[in-house]
């Protein structure tokens, strides 16, 4: 309904804006992301609730605000089994082991910013471009150690390739998820933006490697161990990813019921392993050889043994990050519900076009956040041919790296690399961003002509 003009619709608009302020400036004021755009959601339903109530209409803001729900629902528990999935293989030792690897190697520094480039490049697309980038950062800061010249010019790298990477899968990044899910892109339609995306990477790396400084890192040695198991949870990993392509692609169900069932799946190993934790344990006690955390208990010393718990990896999934999930979509949902969104799409993409509005949607994305921005293009559903859909993937995918705040893989390394790698370490090289960012448009154009 069209309620633009309507002193709610106003509200809602400056309230939405003061919540992702505040969002913006998380790093400086320490405030959770999550927090303000919650409120905000709840205080814009009511403005809806209430605007639609005083023309006689008590129905339709529910049933708006349901299906924003389950929008969320469908996001919420995708990403849920995901995380929980990357956790486990974390805690049983896949990415320490290649953590150490890459470190013992002994390789120069300018083959070591290659490797992260394109180990991140490769991995994001099925491990998603945030704990890619925060992997091959943690590597980078230890390769480098004080020289902070080669840290930042290599988080720089990482950056960019795992936004580039995950813009060509719909594992990849929250943006690609969320046009799959909508059926705008079929799985895979999505590897047409395979060379785009390594142009977009390739151009800028070029550009970064003639600054990085020469030599070699300090030897360094580490060892990692693998845990029992830790194989079959890869492999269970890629049955659930199968089972959510096939179930969405052949019975035209949702990708969530292939990834849930998937993490049920892992449930029942992850009971395997906690019965076999117990049984050793219980052996250990047996022949007096029991390892374990001493700990004190009315002076009496109690060996205690940590067991494995699928719902320790459960917990340590990024609850930020979804209920900010939440906040946004009930946000742009409920000034969609004013007509803003109808009147957005009707101002750029029939004013303007699709190219010109998808291209700027890549360089807003680096200003804001590039989930907002595609939820209220999937909102608008403007009509577009598959090669605009695509064009609006990659630019979203790939537009946040041009700052550091524009992806959630930037602000994850700065944190990870704080004092070194910085916003303004970063927004000297943007230019060099920019043109991967033109170039790889440039060749969505040339070789998916056929598309638009």
């Amino acid at each position: 309904m069209e309620m633009t003009s309507h002193w709610a619709g106003y509200l809602a608009a400056l309230i939405f804006a003061a919540a992702y302020l505040l969002v913006i400036l998380e790093e400086n004021i320490h405030l959770r992301k999550s927090k303000p755009v919650i409120v905000a959601a709840g205080i814009i339903w009511i403005l809806v609730a209430f605007a639609y109530a005083s023309i006689g209409d008590v129905h339709t803001a529910e049933e708006l605000v349901r299906h924003n729900l389950l929008e969320f629902a469908e996001l919420f528990l995708f990403l849920l089994a995901a995380m929980t999935f990357i956790n486990t293989m974390e805690e049983r030792g896949i990415f320490n082991v290649l953590r150490a690897w890459l470190v013992g190697q002994g390789f120069s520094l300018r083959q070591v910013f290659w490797v992260t480039g394109v180990i991140a490049f490769l991995m994001s697309p099925l491990a998603d471009n945030l704990a890619t980038a925060l992997l091959m950062a943690t590597v980078a800061i230890s390769v480098g150690g004080n020289n902070h010249r080669f840290v930042a010019l290599t988080c720089i790298n990482i950056v960019v390739a795992a936004n580039a990477g995950g813009a060509f899968s719909p594992f990849g990044d929250i943006t690609t998820l969320m046009v799959w899910q909508k059926g705008h892109i079929q799985f895979t339609e999505f590897f047409a933006l395979v060379l785009p995306s390594i142009v977009n990477w390739l151009v800028t790396a070029v550009i970064l490697s003639f600054a990085l400084p020469a030599g070699k890192p300090d030897p360094l040695r580490e060892e990692a161990k693998l845990q029992h198991g830790a194989w079959v949870v890869v492999a269970l990993f890629i049955v659930t990813i199968s089972m959510a392509v096939s179930l969405h692609s052949f019975l035209h169900m949702p990708p969530v019921i292939g990834m849930m069932t998937g993490l049920g799946f892992l449930k029942l190993f992850g009971y395997y392993l906690q019965r076999r934790d117990q049984t050793k344990m219980a052996q250990e006690m047996v022949n007096g050889t029991a390892l374990g955390i001493a700990a004190m208990h009315d002076g009496d010393v109690v060996t205690r043994r940590k067991f494995y718990d699928i719902y320790s990896n459960l917990q340590r999934a990024e609850w930020d990050t979804l209920m900010f999930f939440y906040g946004v979509i009930l946000c742009v949902g409920g000034l969609g519900a004013f007509g803003y969104l109808a009147m957005g799409s009707e101002l750029l993409y029939t004013g303007l076009g699709p190219t010109i509005s998808n291209v700027l949607v890549g360089i807003t994305s680096a200003l804001v956040d590039n989930i907002p921005v595609m939820f209220a293009v999937l909102a608008m559903s403007p009509d577009m041919s598959q090669g605009q859909w695509l064009l609006v993937t990659l630019t979203a995918g790939v537009g946040g790296s041009m700052l550091s705040i524009g992806s959630a893989a930037g602000v994850a390394v700065m944190g990870q690399a704080r004092g070194i790698y910085t916003f303004f370490a970063h927004l000297k090289w943007t230019w060099a961003i920019a043109l991967g960012y033109a170039a790889s448009i440039a060749v969505h154009f040339w070789i998916n002509a056929d598309k638009f």
